[in-house]
């Protein structure tokens, strides 16, 4: 096996990430090791993303969740390999969590996921988000590696009930898009995002949560 591989194996099963994930880190290891196998075959990540799966891609999914906490319906859209999605769906079991995918090699892919992980809080809708306005409201919206802000508040602003948010993963240089975003932002109500700290395990880059209210 691949020593880079065997380092991320590594890191999934340290003490410190089966602490952080708790009792769901049995489904979080198999929903890695589905991925492992079968994510670069089925187009799902780069071949170079394998042996960072752990801390490039579960636990900088799993760093939205303590920002999802009053939150018992989440969209996530665009949802892809399942990330964030997924990891969200075993980490608050008691949440009401939809996939939303317009790929159907990619929602057929969720659907093994779903079923192979007995994850009965899930829901996974076939088609981009706008196809759903009016379909169904929650009370955030989640997003990772999609598009530009300003296209995922048009997109996705309108899956929310008044009063809920969008906490979405970026990159670092998340402001450098505030501006071309403030013209849809402000037809939702929405005032200057937050841009909060997605921190995990020790020794693992945080990553970067942005958090934006719908008021009207």
């Amino acid at each position: 096996m691949d020593d880079r591989v065997l380092d991320a194996e590594t890191l999934g099963s340290s003490d410190a990430v089966r602490e952080y994930f708790g009792e769901g880190y049995e489904l979080v290891r198999e929903y890695a090791r589905m991925l492992m196998d079968e994510g670069e075959l089925r187009g799902l990540i780069g071949p170079r993303e394998v042996p960072r799966l752990w801390e490039r891609h579960i636990l900088n999914s799993a760093a939205v969740v303590p920002h999802l906490s009053g939150a018992r319906s989440v969209a996530d859209v665009g949802s892809g390999a399942g990330l964030p999605g997924v990891v969200v769906a075993i980490m608050r079991p008691d949440a009401e969590i939809f996939l939303v995918e317009p790929m159907e090699r990619r929602t057929a892919w969720l659907t093994e996921v779903v079923e192979a992980l007995a994850l009965s809080n899930v829901e996974v809708k076939r088609g981009r988000a706008e196809e759903y306005h009016g379909a169904f409201e929650v009370d955030a919206v989640t997003s990772r590696a999609v598009g530009a802000l300003s296209k995922l508040v048009r997109v996705s602003m309108p899956l929310l009930h008044v009063g809920g948010e969008l906490v979405l993963l970026k990159g670092r240089n998340v402001r450098d898009e505030f501006d071309g975003a403030r013209k849809v932002l402000r037809k939702f109500g929405a005032g200057e995002p937050d841009v909060l700290p997605g921190e995990t395990v020790d020794g693992v880059e945080a990553t970067t949560v942005v958090r934006v209210q719908r008021r009207k």
